[in-house]
C-alpha cells in the first residue's frame, strides 16, 4: 500500500501545484497534524484516498472547521486494508492551549486503549503528532518527546511510528529513525512511503 502522510507545513507542491499523474497510486493519506482544515480537504478532494489525522498542538480550530471527508482517528484503533492504526495527537504541554498533555496524562491515553489493543491483537502503525522521546525530538519542552511511546513501542513492536512536530528545518535533518523493531517517520511537509 502506497501512502502519503503530511504535517505541519502546507506543501505548495501538493497545494499550488498539483498533478493527479504523481498521485494516482496514493491509497491512503496520514495527516500527523498542524495542517489547516481546508488543505486535508482539499487533499482528500483530490486524491481519492481516505484521510486518517490526528490532531497537532496547534489544530484547536478543528473544533469549528474540521477537515472535511476526513476521519480523526484520536484515541482510536482503524483496521484499513488489513492494517492496523492507532492515533494519539498532541504535544507535550507548554501552555494553556489544546491538545498539550503532560507525560503522566499521554501514559493515561494509552493505558485506557489496552483493552482495545488485546482485542485488535496489537496495532501495524502508530500516528502521533509529537515524536518518541530522543527519536528525532528536540531539547524544549514544546518538541520534547514522550518516553510513554517507546514504552509502547517495547510492548506492541508496531512497524510504524509516524509523527510531525519537529520540523526538519529545526537542525534536525534526519526524517527516518529506527527503535528496535519500529521503523519512526518525520512526516514534515509530505512523504510518500509504501508498506
Amino acid at each position: 500500500m502506497k501512502i502519503l502522510v503530511v504535517s505541519d507545513e502546507e506543501s505548495k507542491y501538493l497545494w499550488d501545484y498539483f498533478d493527479a499523474t504523481k498521485f494516482k497510486d496514493i491509497e491512503l493519506v496520514i495527516s500527523c497534524g498542524d495542517l489547516k482544515a481546508e488543505y486535508l480537504s482539499f487533499l482528500v478532494s483530490v486524491i481519492h484516498a481516505p484521510l486518517f489525522y490526528v490532531h497537532g498542538n496547534h489544530d484547536s480550530d478543528y473544533k469549528v472547521n474540521p477537515p472535511e471527508g476526513c476521519q480523526c482517528i484520536e484515541d482510536k484503533i482503524v483496521t484499513y486494508k488489513g492494517l492496523r492504526f492507532l492515533g494519539l495527537g498532541g504535544s507535550h504541554r507548554y501552555s494553556a492551549g489544546d491538545h498539550q498533555y503532560s507525560e503522566r496524562q499521554m501514559k493515561w491515553r494509552l493505558s485506557k486503549l489496552k483493552p482495545r489493543l488485546w482485542l485488535h491483537k496489537g496495532i501495524d502503525i502508530l500516528i502521533t503528532h509529537a515524536p518518541a522521546y530522543k527519536l528525532g525530538d528536540g531539547e524544549d519542552l514544546c518538541h520534547k518527546g514522550f518516553a510513554c511511546f517507546r514504552e509502547f513501542m517495547d510492548a506492541y513492536r508496531p512497524k510504524l511510528l509516524l509523527h510531525g512536530h519537529q520540523h526538519l528545518n529545526y537542525g534536525r535533518n534526519e526524517r527516518i529513525h529506527h527503535y528496535n523493531y519500529t521503523k519512526i517517520v518525520n512526516a514534515f511537509g509530505y512523504y510518500i512511503m509504501e508498506i
